[in-house]
């Protein structure tokens, strides 16, 4: 299964707080219910994560990301963070160009 940015942020919130609900997934992660539940399921079947039912009540688990969980998180941190370093580095580049042009207006313009 090929992961995505939704699978990785999943697996950041339930490292954090694994005791954590699926409509607080879903709002935590601005998502649907629905696409929280499919995730969720998508990453127990891929052995990412595993479950166990908390108390009396069968809809509440505790989510635990297992040794593959916890090595794929770590990947996919390190691509992550590399993606928004070389963003963070574009739009710095974007900035100093745009400002070369301000000051070459500024001095045709007499713009303040």
């Amino acid at each position: 299964m090929q992961l995505n940015i939704t699978h990785f942020n999943l697996l950041r919130l339930l490292e954090q707080n694994s005791n954590i609900n699926q409509r607080a997934i879903a709002r935590e992660l601005q998502i649907s219910l629905g696409k929280a539940n499919y995730c969720l399921i998508k990453l127990i079947n891929d052995g990412y994560i595993k479950t166990t039912k908390t108390g009396k009540n069968k809809f509440l688990y505790i989510y635990k990301l297992t040794s593959k969980g916890i090595e794929t998180k770590a990947k996919l941190t390190i691509k992550y963070l590399k993606s928004k370093i070389e963003k963070s580095k574009q739009l710095q580049a974007e900035i100093e160009e745009l400002n070369q042009e301000v000051k070459a207006l500024k001095g045709r313009n007499n713009i303040a």
